[in-house]
C-alpha cells in the first residue's frame, strides 16, 4: 500500500488481518504502550478503501494514546477498524476471527466498542480473546461505554461554560448537537433534564425525531448544524467537523462533543482560538468510555463507583488544560498534547527502573 509507513505517528504496530472464510478485514493500529497496554475501541465501518481505513485507524489510535495519558490512566493507545457495513456484513463467524486476531497480540491491544459494534459484540469477541472490554453486564463486563462518555461529555460542556460564561449552569443555554446515537443521544438527555435549549441533526431522522417529540429539540440538516446560532457547538458523529470550510460559519461561543479527531488539521485548534471560541480537546472530554472499560483491567475488579467519580473529574481536568493553555499562549488542542506528553515522559521511564538486587 503507497504510502503507508509515510502516515505512521510514532506507531509502534499496525497489523492488518484477513480471514476469508468469514470475510473478516480489519486493521489493528498499537501507537503506543509506554503508559500500558493500548487500549481502544473497534470501529466497524464500511470505508471506501483500506487506505481510507488505514487513515482513520492510525488517527483514532494516537488519539487513545493522548487520551489515556491525559486522564491518568496506566494504558497505552490503540485502535481497531473491521471494513464492512455492521448492517449486513457482521456475523458471529467475522467477530470470533476479530477475537483470534487481538489474542494473537498477547494482551498489547485491549478492544471495546466504538461505531457499529455494541456490547453484544464484545461478549462474542471474548470468547476467542480476554482481551475484549465493555461487554455486556451479564457477560462480565461493564456494559455500554456510551453511558460514561455522555456523562463526560455532559461534565466537560460545563466546565467549558464556566470558562467562558463564568457559570457552570446550563439551564437555558442553546446547544447545537450533531450526531445523536449511542453518546450524543443521552448527552441530550443530561442537557434538557438542566433546562437546556436543543437542536439535534443526524443522518438517522429517526433518532432526531425521537428527540424531538421527548425533549423539545429543533431539528435541522446535517449539514447546517455546525453554522446555528448556539452557545456550544457540540461534535458527536465522525470527526474533522472543524475545518477551514466550517470554521468561518460558527456562531457558537464553544466547541464540546465526544467525536474523535474533530480538528481536520492540527492548526484548527489555533484557528478557533483566533476567532474566540473555546475547544474542548476532543480526547479529554470523550475520555469516560476509556476509563469505563479501563477500569475493568483494575487488579481489583471492576467498581461502578470509581469510574463515575473519575468521570465527573473530567471537567478539572479540561480547567487545568485550559489554565495551561493560557499560561504557556498555546490553543488549547496543543496544551493537551502537552499534558499528555510530560505525563508519559515521567511516568513512562519508570518502566525500564529496576531496584538493585
Amino acid at each position: 500500500m503507497p504510502g503507508t509507513f509515510s502516515q505512521l505517528d510514532g506507531h509502534e504496530q499496525v497489523v492488518f488481518g484477513h480471514d476469508e472464510a468469514s470475510g473478516l478485514r480489519c486493521i489493528i493500529a498499537i501507537h503506543s504502550t509506554v503508559l500500558g497496554p493500548a487500549l481502544g475501541g473497534t470501529r466497524m465501518y464500511p470505508y471506501d478503501s483500506e487506505e481510507d481505513a488505514l487513515v482513520d485507524v492510525l488517527r483514532l489510535s494516537r488519539g487513545m494514546t493522548y487520551k489515556s495519558a491525559v486522564t491518568g490512566l496506566d494504558l497505552g493507545g490503540g485502535k481497531a477498524v473491521i471494513i464492512g457495513d455492521p448492517a449486513t456484513d457482521k456475523t458471529e463467524a467475522l467477530l470470533r476471527a476479530y477475537g483470534r486476531m487481538i489474542e494473537s497480540l498477547n494482551g498489547r491491544y485491549v478492544t471495546a466498542c466504538d461505531i457499529g459494534t455494541y456490547s453484544t459484540d464484545m461478549g462474542i469477541i471474548g470468547r476467542e480473546t480476554r482481551w475484549a472490554t465493555g461487554s455486556d453486564i451479564v457477560e462480565g463486563g461493564s456494559g455500554d461505554s456510551g453511558v460514561m462518555t455522555a456523562l463526560g461529555t455532559y461534565v466537560g460542556i460545563k466546565a467549558c461554560a464556566e470558562r467562558v460564561f463564568g457559570d457552570a449552569s446550563m439551564a437555558g443555554r442553546h446547544v447545537a448537537i450533531q450526531g445523536v446515537g449511542k453518546v450524543g443521544r443521552r448527552l441530550a438527555e443530561h442537557l434538557a433534564e438542566e433546562g437546556c435549549k436543543l437542536t439535534v441533526a443526524d443522518v438517522n431522522d429517526d433518532a432526531t425525531g425521537d428527540l424531538a417529540d421527548r425533549l423539545g429539540a429543533d431539528v435541522v440538516a446535517v449539514e447546517d448544524i455546525h453554522a446555528v446560532d448556539a452557545d456550544v457547538f457540540s461534535p458527536n458523529a465522525m470527526g474533522a467537523v472543524i475545518n477551514d470550510a466550517t470554521i468561518p460559519q460558527l456562531q457558537c461561543r464553544i466547541v464540546a462533543g465526544a467525536a474523535n479527531n474533530q480538528l481536520a488539521e492540527p492548526r484548527h485548534g489555533q484557528a478557533l482560538a483566533d476567532a474566540g471560541v473555546l475547544y474542548a480537546p476532543d480526547y479529554v472530554i470523550n475520555a469516560g468510555g476509556v476509563i469505563q472499560v479501563g477500569d475493568e483491567l483494575h487488579p481489583d475488579g471492576y467498581s461502578a463507583d470509581r469510574v463515575r467519580a473519575r468521570v465527573e473529574r473530567i471537567g478539572e481536568r479540561l480547567s487545568a488544560v485550559f489554565v495551561t493553555a493560557e499560561r504557556e499562549g498555546l490553543p488549547t488542542a496543543e496544551a493537551a498534547d502537552h499534558v499528555a506528553e510530560e505525563r508519559m515522559a515521567a511516568v513512562g521511564r519508570l518502566r525500564g527502573f529496576h531496584l538493585p538486587r
